[in-house]
């Protein structure tokens, strides 16, 4: 905080509103922006790698495998996702707890006391004499993995889709020059099913952009927490009161999803023109009758 703002009362007008804005609970606001951005970076590669396995298990030839693949993808789709972004979350949770109560507490004293969850103060997660950064940071990797586990699975929809729409009739070619399974899908499989999953893995994008306000359900103080906590009305025992402004702290936030979902969407196009080229696609086709009429 500036040294003019010491005394919020003293203030008025435009510079009220630079000392508000640079408050100490603003600053927490502003730095929940990036544990979204935080959130999309890590929850992006995991999920798409579980796609990537859980895609690559349903094309086993391996029965349990392929079983395990497709139950996997088949269980997420037919849940709505709020549920297990609350389920996975309170599960791993209450996991850690319960190994950790063996080892902690006492191992005759259940940890399932009537329609309670029970373990000793040891075996709790995180610790209550933890700093406030340590609890911060497990509550996002908890929603790191429930966001990986919901998005690995419409991925590895998206992925299976697209490695099924590469023609047969190259594989069955690189199978008749000798190519080994696994050559054919390091080296014919994989490169062209990018192109038939670029659509698909873009539309999951947005949509997992748009998930992250569901980190307020998780108890994470995201952005959302912090719009309806500083834009609610604050009365004369507030350094700065004020009416009720969440409009515009939620005006803030729509500006900035927007913002987001624009930029993704020129990065998107430019890799969707960049995988298409040199593609038997109809974007790869018309990328080579551009460059032949030119």
């Amino acid at each position: 905080m500036f040294a003019q703002c010491a005394d919020p009362k003293a203030l008025d007008g435009l510079a009220w509103m630079l000392c508000y804005l640079t408050s100490g609970t603003h600053r927490l606001f502003y730095l929940s922006f990036g544990t979204v951005l935080l959130l999309l970076a890590v929850t992006a590669p995991i999920a798409l790698g579980m796609g990537f396995a859980g895609a690559m298990a349903a094309r086993s030839r391996l029965a349990p495998l392929r079983w395990l693949g497709k139950t996997y993808a088949a269980i997420v789709r037919g849940v709505p996702d709020i549920i297990f972004f609350l389920f996975v979350p309170i599960a791993l949770d209450q996991g850690f707890e319960w190994l950790r109560s063996r080892v902690y507490c006492d191992p005759s004293v259940p940890v399932r006391q009537g329609n309670e969850f029970v373990v000793c103060a040891a075996a709790k997660l995180p610790q209550s004499t933890s700093p406030e950064w340590v609890h911060d940071l497990y509550g996002i990797a908890l929603a790191v993995v429930a966001f990986s586990f919901v998005f690995g699975a419409f991925a590895a929809n998206v992925l299976y889709g697209a490695m099924q729409a590469v023609p047969r009739a190259q594989l069955e070619t690189a199978e008749a020059y000798g190519m080994t399974p696994r050559q054919i899908d390091r080296r014919i499989l994989i490169p062209q099913m990018w192109t038939y999953a670029l659509p698909g893995l873009s539309n999951l994008w947005m949509i997992l952009i748009k998930a992250t306000p569901l980190l307020f359900l998780l108890g994470v103080e995201d952005i959302v927490y912090w719009a309806r906590e500083l834009g609610g009305s604050k009365t004369s025992t507030y350094a700065y009161p004020h009416g009720d402004w969440r409009v515009w702290y939620f005006l803030a936030l729509l500006v900035f999803y927007l913002l987001m979902t624009w930029v993704s969407q020129r990065l998107i196009d430019r890799l969707s023109g960049a995988l298409s080229r040199g593609q038997a696609t109809m974007a790869g086709e018309s990328m080579r009758k551009a460059g032949a009429a030119a």
